[in-house]
């Protein structure tokens, strides 16, 4: 089984971030269990959408930000779709890091206290950036699959110690409800679930692991079992949030904490050693994303030892630390990049059920029936997501 695992590990490392634990965290204290369904759905979505990316990376042995400027015929067409990708994803990727090392250095606080706080920043980032340096995917593999099995233990641990009620869990899994001013925070799971970036970072790292359509089979089971296993950690987190009183929890640091009164010192623990994984993959996956999409949109050609590869994602690490150690947030460009990705959600879904049904590019590989009721489904999600992310910018 670990010889078959793939970049399913790191896409499912990648969506299940600071953000995922905040708003899972706030989804469990304020609604229960009543709103486990909508990570079963937008888990299936994120399973659909990231099959179609791998698949289309592994066959035609391309990123997906190639397959677009090959495919658009157009070129102010072309032009304005590459924009819209480089803007959401790495701007918005710099933009965002700072929180994914912030989430990682909260859980650091959970474990170790207060006292090493202003080091934490520098410590995670350092980290990344020997990872990243290394430049060495198997190395990355290896490490994304001991934090996500870290990170998996670490919640599922939490939500056993606050003993669930099952019957309550399965009600909440298998029958889709709206309790009253929930629906915000059901747009908000299924936006920190199903992430733009994952598929553009998705279809070029299939290549990193596999050699072609010969092992599309593995590349499937990697998708499924990886992104299976980062929607159940999610469910994890909103049923131990459901544990603890709603006037004690506003983000995923005041979960560790409120759990630590009514179950010990273990569960703070857990909750913090679960909070560090998840923040320090996706400090690694964003600016990897970011250097990925910059590569396929400039048509590099690189490796990921190439100085301009390193270029983009030390730039997305160093904006990241350094705003978080100095406490400064880019408002301007984080609305910026809301914007953009709530563009690019829509956009790059409609690309890809288009392109993965065209014979010219997949072959006998492309979608069948039941794939495109799917996708289809999960573009009216997309474009509702989208709509929403960009209403929220202008109408807070």
């Amino acid at each position: 089984m670990f010889k078959n695992i793939g970049p399913g590990v790191l896409v499912a490392a990648a969506f299940i971030g600071p953000g995922t634990v905040t708003v899972c965290t706030l989804a469990g204290v304020g609604f229960g269990y009543a709103l486990l369904w909508t990570l079963l759905l937008s888990t299936l979505a994120t399973m659909v959408l990231q099959e179609m990316a791998a698949r289309l990376g592994l066959v035609t042995q391309n990123g997906l930000a190639d397959v677009i400027r090959e495919q658009l015929r157009t070129p102010l067409l072309r032009n304005l779709v590459l924009l819209i990708v480089l803007g959401a994803i790495i701007i918005g990727n710099t933009a965002y890091e700072a929180g994914n090392i912030g989430g990682a250095t909260l859980g650091l606080e959970a474990v170790f206290g207060n006292v090493y706080t202003s080091f934490f920043p520098w410590i995670i980032g350092l980290a990344a950036f020997f990872l990243l340096l290394a430049g060495n995917y198997k190395l990355l593999e290896k490490v994304f699959v001991s934090l996500v099995l870290l990170m998996s233990i670490s919640f599922i641990i939490t939500a056993i110690i606050t003993k669930p009620d099952i019957g309550a869990v399965l009600d909440g899994l298998l029958l889709p409800g709206l309790p009253d001013g929930s629906f915000l925070t059901v747009i908000a799971l299924v936006g920190t679930t199903v992430v733009p970036y994952n598929l553009f970072l998705h279809a070029s790292l299939v290549n990193e692991k596999w050699k072609g359509k010969e092992d599309l089979g593995k590349a499937r089971g990697d998708t499924l079992w990886a992104v299976g296993l980062g929607g159940l950690v999610s469910m994890t987190i909103v049923i131990a949030a459901s544990a603890i009183p709603a006037t004690e929890v506003n983000n995923a640091l005041d979960l560790a904490k409120g759990l630590q009164p009514l179950f010990g010192e273990g569960a703070r623990y857990f909750m913090g050693i679960g909070l560090f994984a998840a923040g320090i993959t996706s400090s690694i996956t964003a600016p990897l994303a970011a250097a990925y999409v910059a590569n396929s949109c400039f048509d590099w050609k690189a490796d990921m030892k190439d100085a301009r590869f390193r270029a983009v994602w030390m730039t997305v690490l160093l904006i990241g630390v350094l705003s978080l150690s100095f406490g400064f947030r880019p408002i301007e460009i984080i609305k910026f990049a809301q914007v953009a990705n709530g563009l690019l959600l829509p956009v790059i879904a409609i690309f890809l059920l288009w392109v993965v049904n065209k014979s010219s590019v997949l072959g006998e590989y492309r979608n069948s029936v039941l794939q495109n009721i799917f996708a289809v489904v999960i573009i009216g999600l997309a474009l509702l997501l989208g709509a929403k992310s960009i209403i929220t910018v202008f109408n807070p």
